[in-house]
């Protein structure tokens, strides 16, 4: 009837695409699957969650690299159905976190019903037990992440030896495209621009505790647990945004460790996020093409290891603080990289406990660094190796380019 809403989630590319898939995925030995999902299709619950619990066991049987597209689409496929039982009998919460996995770990062959189906959910969540009215007032109200900020020179008890005491990264405001690309895109320099972002909503929202909450708060996001990724004790889990906030605003509490939402692409998961940040046309110098935006959310203390990545990076610092140390692409051999392929790009040495013994050439190592501040974006030229610590709670966000025509050239 005219006017009633349907009772289900509408899939029109699933719909389309369904047969396809489901020959393909038969064609890679998924016969079980196959026949989980005909039934998951009609209605079954139990079937469409043993279909996505045999598609993420797939996910996992190596490797990400080495996981076939494929798979990555069926778990696409039994999220959107999973979700799909889960909204018929009113199960809301369920069914977002369903679709929000199929975000996380699916495909992109089925992206635009997971979009579709996340804006549907994401509007009855957020109905419950909670009027439009209220959340239009959580939005007005301040519930800072920072109340207090933290002095350059308080700051120095909790970072490396020798920091700030020697080059620091040059700051420009107003710097031209023109400039950018001669003086620090094609020499290959850091440079930290300071007036890029005052235009970005997310200058004015993001450090209100109520405004994250209502965007984003019931959405599950995967987050790391432990000191850093190469640490033993380090794991990864999946809790909401309201639980990681909750984290960030007890970060003393003796029931978890510290949490980092860290380089992940939240804002392709979550949209409203997404147009609280505009992409710096720094990105673009040159020719060059845009790889990934990732997100970087994470208490005080929060660090990523010495390390070094293969595209241009500009990274913007948009709530709190952080201090980085860069040192030259060249130290290579210096900076002692471990020798494992997963781990080649990150350094054996601990910069907050350096061990001289075992890494005698970092102490004298010439290097830069900062302490970039709310507002400032920092450019880091690919296979610069970078040292990043949290000095309050942080959110920021990374823009990974890849070389234009004339620097791949030359």
């Amino acid at each position: 009837m005219a006017g009633l809403e349907s009772p289900d989630l509408h899939t029109p590319t699933l719909d389309r695409e369904s047969s396809g898939l489901i020959q393909s995925i038969s064609e890679h030995g998924g016969y079980a699957y196959v026949r989980m999902a005909f039934l998951a299709a009609a209605g079954d619950f139990r079937a469409a969650e043993a279909a996505r619990e045999m598609a993420w066991e797939q996910l996992h049987s190596g490797p990400w690299h080495s996981v076939l597209p494929v798979w990555r689409d069926a778990y696409s496929m039994a999220c959107l159905l999973v979700a799909k039982c889960h909204y018929r009998i009113g199960e809301f919460k369920e069914a977002l976190k369903s679709l929000d996995m199929g975000l996380i770990m699916g495909g992109m062959l089925l992206r635009k019903d997971l979009d579709s189906a996340v804006e549907k959910v994401s509007i009855k969540v957020r109905n419950i037990g909670v009027s439009e009215d209220c959340y239009e007032g959580l939005e007005k109200h301040e519930h800072p992440l920072i109340r207090q900020q933290l002095n350059n020179t308080e700051a120095l008890q909790f970072l490396p030896f020798k920091s700030l005491s020697s080059k620091t990264v040059m700051k420009k405001s107003a710097l031209s495209l023109e400039r950018f690309l001669k003086d620090y895109y094609l020499t290959r320099s850091p440079v930290i621009i300071s007036d890029s972002m005052d235009h970005w909503p997310a200058k004015a929202k993001w450090n209100n505790v109520d405004y994250l909450k209502r965007v984003a708060g019931d959405r599950t996001i995967p987050v790391e647990v432990g000191k850093n990724y190469l640490c033993a004790e380090w794991k990864q889990e999946l809790i909401t945004f309201s639980e990681f906030l909750q984290r960030i605003e007890s970060p003393g509490c003796a029931s978890w460790d510290p949490t980092y939402l860290a380089q992940h692409p939240l804002f392709d998961q979550i949209t409203e996020l997404r147009k609280d940040i505009c992409i710096p046309d720094y990105c673009f110098t040159d020719g060059g093409e845009l790889r990934s935006v990732n997100a970087w959310f994470g208490p005080a203390g929060t660090v990523t290891p010495l390390h070094h990545d293969p595209h241009h990076n500009i990274l913007a610092q948009v709530v709190g603080k952080k201090y980085i140390r860069l040192y030259s692409a060249s130290f290579c051999e210096e900076l002692y990289p471990y020798t494992e392929i997963m781990l080649c790009n990150s350094s054996q040495v601990d910069l907050d406990d350096i061990d001289e013994v075992k890494f005698p050439k970092v102490q004298d190592l010439e290097f830069v660094d900062c302490i970039l501040e709310e507002g400032e974006m920092l450019y880091i030229p690919p296979g610069w190796w970078h040292y990043v610590r949290s000095l309050t709670t942080s959110l920021s966000v990374s823009f990974w380019w890849s070389e234009g025509g004339s620097s791949r050239a030359s």
